[in-house]
């Protein structure tokens, strides 16, 4: 997989706040959400084109958790993102 297989919507953007936290919002909905420092870090990543497994191996990095806690939040992580509409399938 050369990516994590989703794209952030160009109508999105983000604000980073203090302690790795940061704000999504919406343009078109102007629905806004808030980041935690992992869902952040997911959302920089998704940005820079990361592959999937580069974001699981930055999570153990950053947070010194285990591959399938880090898999398990990417994947979750991915699927809010997707259900919310903040994300397109890469093509």
């Amino acid at each position: 997989m050369t990516n994590s297989g989703f794209v952030p919507l160009k109508h999105i953007i983000v604000t980073q706040l203090d302690a790795g936290n940061g704000v999504l919002v919406d343009l078109n909905t102007k629905q806004y959400y808030q980041l935690n420092e992992t869902a952040m870090l997911i959302w920089r990543a998704l940005e820079n084109g990361h592959a999937f497994d580069q974001i699981v191996a930055e999570l153990m990095t950053v947070f010194t958790v285990d591959r399938e806690h880090a898999v398990a939040s990417t994947e979750r992580l991915l699927r809010k993102f997707h259900e919310r509409k903040l994300v397109r399938t890469a093509e």
